[in-house]
């Protein structure tokens, strides 16, 4: 796992103990994608758009408390862009229709069974971007980790507190 945290950009690799296959379904099956991130209507095509419903309060399998700072934005529900599709290898599309930049996801098979990801976040608007992107998509990141081999997620918070732990840690070294 090798993550680079700038103000300006993002970049989390995984190798996720999945075949490639399995991986890029999470990506972009909105119900599987709901899981360790958020769902939502997708037209897969460049030009299409890629639905986000924020129901992080359902991301953990046990019944754990939404921090108060994100609880006002549960049911949230948008779409970005999508800019480029090339399945089942690459997903790129738009993030607040391109205000905070673009998210590019890639995907290669390591061996049957395992799957590097790379998610570059190019374009944010500084180290409060940075910052909250940053936790998020660790945390996401660190969901997808366990739903693609099916463990549980037991409490996405935690997941997240750790990951903006991480961000702050990697914003303050650089």
């Amino acid at each position: 796992m090798a993550d680079r945290i700038t103000a300006h950009e993002l970049r989390f690799e995984r190798l996720l103990a999945a075949p490639l296959d399995r991986v890029w379904q999470y990506l972009v099956d909105p119900e599987l994608r709901a899981r360790w991130f958020m769902g939502g209507p997708t037209d897969l095509r460049p030009g299409g758009t890629i639905g986000m419903t924020m129901a992080h309060d359902n991301l953990s399998d046990e019944a754990v408390p939404t921090p108060a700072r994100y609880a006002e934005a549960i049911g949230k529900t948008w779409s970005e862009r999508i800019l480029r599709v090339e399945p089942p290898h690459l997903l790129a599309f738009t993030w607040s229709n391109g205000e905070a930049g673009e998210v590019t996801i890639t995907l290669a098979a390591e061996a049957a069974d395992k799957t590097r990801l790379v998610l570059e976040h190019t374009g944010l608007r500084g180290r409060e971007d940075a910052a909250n992107f940053g936790g998020g998509w660790g945390a996401h990141l660190d969901a997808l980790e366990r739903r693609v081999t099916g463990e549980g997620v037991a409490d996405f918070w935690k997941l997240h507190a750790e990951a903006e732990q991480r961000a702050e840690a990697a914003l303050e070294a650089a």
